[in-house]
């Protein structure tokens, strides 16, 4: 279990994981629609839909172990803020994919897990894809990219944050997220 001086390994491997993912493939899916490279949409959304599955573990583990006990007392509009974008990384991580598999699968472009057809896609006799459901996967379109700006900004808030607390308040938030005693 987490504690306020040391967090449990568990803690700390989903928070990397999922972290270290998520901004490669929020700066990859910038990359992809800014510049409109599309080879790269196939290895987005396997590792977009692999990911999903280590982000379910880590809102699982966050419900049943609940959230870090701060390490020490901070003022309360820093810890409203601190809680707010906890709140919002947690629930963005979990839409974040969600959105894409709608947009992508409803979209009739299909998902594919490095090979496995997980949702196929759908062509019409001219080639040309023919979504499943447009409104849907319009809905998805429009979700994974603003929640794409939305947890690229509380990325850089939430680091931000733990710069401030181990170079400006230098105490033990950053070094017990590291593993560090």
């Amino acid at each position: 279990m987490d504690s306020q001086q040391t967090l449990n390994p568990l803690t700390i491997a989903l928070h990397w994981i999922v972290a270290l993912t998520l901004i490669a493939l929020i700066g990859i899916g910038f990359y992809m629609s800014w510049y409109e490279v599309y080879p790269l949409y196939d290895w987005h959304k396997a590792f977009g839909v692999l990911i999903f599955a280590v982000v379910l573990l880590r809102v699982w583990w966050r419900i049943k172990n609940g959230w870090p006990t701060p390490v020490r007392e901070y003022p309360k509009l820093e810890h409203r803020l601190a809680q707010a974008t906890h709140w919002v990384l947690i629930v963005g991580t979990v839409l974040m994919p969600i959105s894409g598999m709608m947009y992508s699968g409803l979209g009739g472009y299909g998902i594919k897990v490095f090979g496995w057809v997980m949702v196929p896609g759908n062509k019409n006799a001219e080639g040309q894809t023919e979504p499943f459901h447009a409104g849907l996967s319009s809905l998805g379109q429009f979700t994974h990219e603003w929640l794409g700006y939305l947890l690229a900004a509380a990325i850089i808030l939430h680091i931000a944050g733990a710069l401030k607390h181990h170079l400006i308040d230098k105490d033990r938030t950053l070094l017990r997220m590291l593993g560090r005693k």
